[in-house]
């Protein structure tokens, strides 16, 4: 008698636009784990209530997306060591013993597609990072990780930008790299890659950055992918940099993650690959 399929799901307010189910099914099928992965919506101040509710129906692990990453490391009996640091968490395991463990993906994500499938070095880069909320916090550990020069955190709110610097400063430290906090107007510098980790391309909202923060033939990185990127990677190219959507990044958290949960690696790389294919057929 076979058994029914592992439960697994992505939390969100939106979440309709999410490719995760289709990442993992692919997953699944290249390497003969058997899961069921699926979308929920839930209340903007439901998050926890959900989270009960899809363990109580089975649900193995789930992945966690805007706006309630800053609110999953609450949950956690266990937390890892990038969760720790970023105070978000994308990455929710139910263990059978009903201890639940968060970890963060997205930086590991992040920093894979732009080193291994875009195929830019970060060490000793330039790098600014737009925006401070869970996404930019989720992700700037891992940079760190990747040798970068200095890293300049710029959000409207500045005091949410150097909390994230504070939380950030003995890393970047051990690490010898520079970390600043600045509002987008103040932004003097230009940069080898930008990172938008803000949910203007969400909103549909103008680029939250001037058009100066841009070296010629730099890295513009919108961490959302598909049509809400659109606009950011439209202004990125028009101004001479190199436009590249979130779309890698959500593969390879999304590897991160299954590596977890079923302790296999997926090809990541192939399923980025016919993707994109997809994408533009």
């Amino acid at each position: 008698m076979s058994h029914p399929p592992d439960l697994y799901c992505v939390m969100g307010n939106p979440v309709a636009h999410s490719r995760s189910p289709a990442i993992h099914a692919r997953f699944a099928e290249l390497t003969g784990e058997s899961i069921a992965y699926e979308r929920r919506l839930v209340p903007m101040d439901g998050f926890a209530q959900g989270v009960r509710d899809f363990v109580a129906q089975g649900g193995r692990g789930c992945n966690v997306t805007v706006p309630f990453k800053t609110d999953a490391p609450g949950l956690a009996t266990e937390r890892s060591e990038r969760v720790q640091l970023a105070g978000a968490a994308n990455t929710l395991t139910f263990r059978a013993d009903g201890s639940l463990y968060a970890d963060n993906t997205d930086g590991l994500g992040l920093v894979a597609d732009i080193t291994r499938n875009a195929g830019v070095s970060l060490a000793g880069r330039d790098v600014l990072l737009v925006g401070a909320g869970g996404a930019a916090a989720g992700v700037l550990g891992p940079l760190l990780l990747a040798g970068v020069r200095h890293i300049t955190v710029a959000n409207r709110t500045l005091a949410k930008a150097e909390a994230l610097v504070q939380s950030h400063f003995a890393l970047a430290t051990l690490q010898n790299s520079e970390l600043l906090a600045l509002i987008p107007q103040a932004l003097e510098a230009n940069f080898d890659v930008i990172i938008n980790a803000t949910a203007s391309s969400l909103t549909g909202a103008d680029v939250p950055v001037p058009a100066s923060v841009l070296r010629p033939g730099c890295l513009a990185y919108d961490m959302m992918y598909g049509p809400a990127a659109q606009g950011f990677l439209d202004w990125a190219q028009r101004h001479g940099a190199v436009p590249r959507d979130g779309l890698g990044m959500l593969v390879e958290q999304a590897a991160e993650a299954f590596l977890l949960w079923r302790g296999v690696r997926p090809p990541s790389a192939q399923v980025l690959r016919e993707m994109q294919q997809q994408a533009s057929a």
